[in-house]
């Protein structure tokens, strides 16, 4: 099993209070267009039916420069522990909390756009070291994608899903964890595929919150209920994915202003966490705005909105038809995800599904909006597929380690 070495390299994050006070003198200093000409609208999406409200984007814009702390978060990574590592020649930041318990499993969680490693500090320490003694406990390693938070930014093209899976293959290897199981959803989902499909030797299962079949399926046969996910799929992306376009073909030009003004990413990234989560009005309704923040925020330090988006330039729709899925799958549909697939189409893809859920509530970032929930659906899901290795299977997964270094 592969041990771990000096490649791993402790790492804290600490903005500059120069950073800082610029971040505020741009936020005072912001021009901002007229209201909306819905203005006024009733509470629902009609008052977001041309992007973030005026008024809404004041009142947090206000916040962001007056209450808002972002050290608070710097603290928060550094006690669940911060690493760097070099891989394809790319410096790689990740999270990684092992846990105390000895029948502990790696577990690796790949977040999305626009999300970030702030889409999981809240529920490391509750995987790692559960208060239940009989719940599943985890070595939760949590990586920033190529271009977003502290990890690198690619000078060239290649940095895809595919390339990005077998990175996070090397990257547990390198933690001494040569077998594991994965998260993810969105674009962590889309990876989380890869990997449980290009690497059965190393990946016991996934679960995932995505799910997509392969083209062409017939909606022959769905139930009514699939049968309104299916269509809801179809107009999101027919009618409400310019943003994906947008970062699709052209994340440069949309980089400048996400790199250049906090106000112009704050609202980008904010229109998508109203939009995806499971509210009536306002995003704020399940998710902090402390949460929203230290994802922006962490973006704007880091200056990747424009790395960030060229996720999209490499990987938009590139998930090779062709690839099945044959180690264990939990699948949870949450149903204000953007995405929904019915079962009989995952059914072609993912040929080894062991437990599936469609939860009452929660949408795209459901760590976020219903964290009780998502970590115990994450518990019962991977419990569901290490249950279908033989028994002593997963025994010493959690690897030798050499160095306090790996957390």
């Amino acid at each position: 099993m592969p041990r771990t070495t000096s490649d791993v390299q402790a790492f804290e994050a600490r903005a500059t209070d120069a950073d800082l006070d610029d971040l505020r003198a741009r936020l005072a200093a912001a021009r901002l267009p007229e209201a909306e000409t819905v203005h006024g609208a009733p509470a629902g999406s009609r008052r977001w039916g041309q992007g973030v409200p005026l008024a809404d984007l004041v009142d947090l814009v206000h916040y962001w420069r007056t209450g808002y702390d972002w050290r608070s978060f710097e603290e928060r990574l550094d006690r669940i522990g911060q690493f760097r590592t070099a891989i394809g020649g790319l410096g790689i930041h990740f999270l990684h909390r092992r846990s105390a318990r000895p029948d502990a499993t790696p577990l690796i969680l790949t977040h999305g756009w626009p999300g970030s490693i702030a889409e999981f500090t809240d529920v490391v320490e509750e995987l790692a070291d559960p208060e239940d003694a009989d719940a599943p406990a985890f070595h939760v390693v949590v990586p920033s994608l190529p271009g977003f938070g502290y990890s690198d930014k690619p000078a060239t093209t290649g940095w895809g899903t595919e390339r990005i899976a077998a990175a996070w293959v090397e990257l547990m290897g390198r933690l001494g964890y040569d077998r594991f199981v994965a998260h993810g959803g969105d674009w962590r989902g889309n990876i989380t595929t890869v990997l449980g499909g290009r690497f059965p030797a190393h990946v016991l299962g996934i679960h995932s919150n995505f799910a997509e079949g392969p083209p062409g399926l017939s909606m022959d046969g769905l139930t009514e209920v699939e049968r309104r996910w299916a269509e809801e799929t179809h107009h999101f992306w027919h009618h409400r994915a310019a943003y994906a376009k947008q970062q699709a073909t052209r994340p440069q030009t949309i980089g400048y202003s996400l790199v250049d003004s906090p106000v112009g990413l704050l609202a980008w990234i904010l229109d998508k966490f109203a939009e995806w989560s499971d509210t009536e009005d306002s995003p704020f309704e399940t998710i902090s705005r402390d949460r929203v923040l230290d994802d922006v925020t962490l973006y704007w330090l880091t200056r990747t909105g424009a790395s960030a988006a060229r996720i999209y330039y490499e990987s938009h729709n590139s998930l090779d038809p062709g690839l099945r899925v044959d180690v264990p799958s939990a699948i949870t549909m949450y149903p204000r995800d953007i995405e929904k697939t019915p079962r009989t189409w995952a059914q072609e893809r993912y040929r080894r599904i062991v437990r599936w859920r469609s939860p009452e509530a929660g949408g795209h970032f459901p760590s976020l909006e219903v964290p009780e929930y998502f970590v115990q659906d994450l518990r019962e899901g991977l419990a569901a597929v290490l249950a279908t290795h033989p028994s002593g299977s997963t025994s010493g997964l959690d690897g030798s380690l050499d160095s306090d270094l790996a957390g």
